[in-house]
């Protein structure tokens, strides 16, 4: 299995990228997805999350995760044989909010919003 996972972090904040890319591999084997992937995740600020709430979600607030689905409305298809799911936006300021409340790791809150919106990306929702 071939998995790309690009990741862009804001300069002023600091993420385990390695950590990241096993989060998604191990949700795309659990959930049997094979052959080759791409999922990009971007790691931003307060502001530029907001901005993105107000245009793709009609909504003027952060929040911590949003995922933008390459196939949303398509049947998945390959093209050059590679697999894009799409992408995964988390808002460092708010992940670091949420961990606090959760007493957990920056890290581990970082891991479980990606698996979060991985999970959105698959057509697996919450309710």
């Amino acid at each position: 299995m071939n998995i790309k996972v690009p990741i862009f972090v804001e300069s002023r904040y600091k993420v385990s990228r390695k950590k990241i890319k096993q989060t998604v591999m191990d949700l795309l084997n659990k959930q049997s997805i094979m052959g080759s992937v791409e999922i990009s995740v971007a790691i931003i600020g307060d502001r530029k999350m907001r901005e993105l709430s107000r245009k793709y979600k009609e909504e003027d607030k952060t929040r911590n995760v949003l995922s933008f689905s390459q196939t949303e409305g398509k049947n998945i298809s390959r093209q050059e044989n590679m697999l894009r799911l799409g992408d995964i936006v988390l808002s460092y300021p708010q992940v670091i909010r949420d961990a606090a409340r959760d007493e957990m790791l920056v890290d581990d809150k970082v891991n479980e919003l990606v698996e979060h919106g991985l999970m959105h990306l698959l057509g697996i929702h919450h309710e």
